[in-house]
Order: structure tokens, then sequence, then C-alpha cells
């Protein structure tokens, strides 16, 4: 048991101190033992009658177990008694009126006891202070000491309890926030992914299709080919536009989707002006003025037919494309199509696309995350593509239209 002192003074916790004060739990265990002692010795040495030296060494014996109390609080209980019911026997009449190292064994066991070990104490406590009491008064005292202490140590226990449950609580709401915010940032960084995606798609192959052209007129139309790498100049400036509103959201700290670029749909007209300098003629249909959207479908709506009339600039080879947004009802219905050739194997690449392109499945993706549904595919008449998109408008809008 030595050992165990010794190494339980050394090996406590920084935790543990903090808890008590920056005292340790064994060194104040010991300065209670010691006052316990003193008490038992101050009974022996104030009775009335002269007790030989043994009597004195059993009252400072019940004391001897009580550092041990925490690691081993039923062995202490126990140990402590068995050297009590000696001095009762023998010196009935030295025991000190409140028994410090019986409180402090009842109320460890109480606290930290197994349930059974608990029970047992309580039983044993109440049957020894009915017998082993001499007097009415004495014996009402003494229950009212031992059984007060044990309820004592059991609401400390409980409190000990509700507060691990509470830490557990707490623990699991942060790792819960954690989680979320890291299904947050996964899916700020797919939307980003997208949106440079789209970007620099758009971007990048109108420049292609027009540097492609501007040789070809250089000589015979120099006015064209001016417009030409002036459209290139101005796709590069919007691209570099639009990246840094995307990349900066990345750098400002805790910075969320709410700091996100949220394009609108009035930009879609200077889109389908690079479009047409591009040789495809844009027609373009947008709902009226009165029509106010919500802000995530207008992002959605811009970067669908973004990403449409750009397949229309890469692939369709079309002479002249259609695009039209409109409101019906409870949703804003989007159309993009065109009179391009080859409509057969634009289906096949649009089935591909679906499956795991970036083109079309990223129109797909984002009519999904609103709420609603996108389909690509050849027109009725087997001429051209066509891709339309319905995106609900939410509760709030419908509202308010139903107001106005």
């Amino acid at each position: 048991m030595l050992a165990d002192w010794t190494a339980g003074v050394a090996g406590w916790s920084a935790g543990q101190r903090r808890r008590l004060g920056g005292v340790n739990p064994y060194v104040l265990d010991t300065l209670l033992a010691l006052f316990s002692a003193a008490v038992s010795f101050w009974s022996v040495w104030n009775d009335e009658v002269d007790r030989p030296w043994w009597v004195y060494a059993l009252a400072v014996g019940t004391a001897v177990p009580l550092p041990w109390r925490r690691r081993r609080p039923m062995s202490v209980a126990a140990a402590s008694g068995l050297v009590s019911v000696g001095v009762s026997v023998a010196a009935h009449s030295s025991m000190p009126q409140i028994p410090v190292y019986a409180v402090l064994a009842v109320y460890t066991v109480a606290d930290r006891g197994r349930d059974w070990q608990r029970m047992l104490l309580l039983a044993v406590v109440v049957v020894s202070n009915i017998v082993g009491t001499r007097s009415a008064d004495g014996m009402l005292f003494s229950l009212l000491l031992t059984v007060g202490t044990f309820v004592f140590g059991s609401l400390v226990r409980e409190l000990r309890r509700l507060a691990r449950v509470e830490a557990e609580r707490a623990h699991e709401v942060g790792l819960r926030a954690a989680s979320d915010a890291a299904r947050a940032v996964a899916e700020e960084r797919g939307r980003i992914a997208r949106e440079m995606h789209d970007i620099l798609a758009h971007a990048v192959s109108l420049m292609v299709v027009q540097a492609e052209a501007g040789p070809v007129v250089v000589r015979s139309d120099p006015e064209r080919a001016i417009r030409t790498f002036d459209t290139i100049a101005d796709s590069g400036r919007d691209a570099m536009v639009q990246l840094r509103r995307v990349l900066g959201v990345l750098k400002e700290d805790g910075a969320g989707p709410q700091l996100a670029p949220q394009p609108r749909l009035a930009e879609l007209a200077a889109v389908a002006e690079r479009v047409r300098e591009a040789g495809v003629l844009v027609r373009l249909e947008l709902p009226g003025p009165g029509h106010a959207l919500p802000a995530d479908v207008e992002a959605t709506a811009f970067r669908i037919v973004q990403e449409a009339l750009t397949n229309v600039v890469k692939h369709a080879g079309a002479g002249a494309a259609e695009v039209r947004l409109a409101a019906a009802g409870e949703v804003l219905e989007v159309l993009v199509s065109d009179d391009g050739q080859g409509v057969r194997q634009r289906a096949d690449r649009a089935v591909s696309d679906w499956s795991g392109g970036r083109g079309l499945v990223g129109i797909r993706e984002r009519a999904a995350a609103c709420g609603g549904r996108a389909e690509a595919g050849p027109r009725a008449d087997g001429t051209g593509f066509l891709v339309t998109a319905r995106l609900p408008l939410g509760a709030a809008v419908l509202v308010e239209r139903a107001r106005a």
C-alpha cells in the first residue's frame, strides 16, 4: 500500500489536481487521515478512564487506511470499520462523538463504490448503529450522521454522472458540428469546382473558336478579324473576373456559400453576345422584370444556359441557337436548342456525358441541387440538340406572387 501511495502522489494527472485546486488528492487524503487520527487520539486522551497505549494505537489505526480511500473505497471502509469495532469493544466511551474516519469512508463508498458495495455498506452501517449503540439518543445521532453521509455521497455521485453525460453530449455536439462543417466545406469545394469548370470551358471554347477563325479572315476582312480578336480579349478578361470572384471566396477566413459569387440572368445577354461573336446567332428570351426569382435559381439557370451554349460552340456546328427562360406556375422552365448537324453523334456524346462527363452531367447536378431536373437529347424533328430544365421557384416566391 505504501508503494501505491507513493505512485499516486507522483503520478496524479494535472487535470485532477486542477479540479482539487492544485492539491494532489493523495496529499489531501493524507491530511484528512491525520486530522481523523488526531480527533480519535484526542477522544481517547480526553476520556475519564486512563487507557493503555494499545487503545491509542487502535484509535489512530482507524485513520491509517484513509489515504487510499479513492482507489479502494470498500477495502478502506472495511479496514477502518474493523479497527473501529476493536476500539468500541475495548473502550466504548473513548469513541469520538463524530468519527471522522467513518464519515469519510461511508461518503467515499457512496460516491465511488459499486452498487452492491454501496448497498452492503448501508446495511452494515444501519445494523451496527442500531446494535452497537447503547442509548437511543446515541443510536439516532449515529444513524443520522452515517445515513446522511451516505445520502450526500450518493448525491455527489449522481451529480458527477450528470456532468459526465453533459460532457459526452457536448463532445458529440462538437463532433457533429465538425462533421457538418467538413460536409459544408466539401459541398462548397464541389460547387466551386463546377463554377470553375463552367467559366473556363465557356471562355476557352469561345477563345479557341475565335482564334481559329481569326487567321482565315485577317486578310479578306480585317475589320472582322479585329472584332474577332477583341472578342477573344473580352472572353479572357470576363473569365479572369469570374475566376477572381470564385477564388476570392477561398481567401476569406470562414467564408461560406453566402459569400460565393451568384451570377444573375441579366448577365446572359453578355454570354449570348460572345457566342454571337463566335459565329452562332443566339436568340435570347428572359423572364420579364416583374418576375422576382430566388438567387440560387437564377445562378443555376445561368450556369445551365452557359454550359449548353458552350456545348453548342464546341460540338454542334450550329448556325443558330435559341435560349428561352420562362416562369410557369411553380417552376422556371429553361430551354436551349440549336440547329446543328450530326445529331446522332451528339446524342451519343450526351449519353456518355450524362454518365460521367463534366458537361451535361454538371447541368443535371445543378438542376438536382435546386430540387429540379434537366434533360438533354436530339430535337423532335431529328435536327439539332435540345437541353431543358425545370427549376422549382420555392414557397417564398409563390406566396409573394399570390399576394401581388
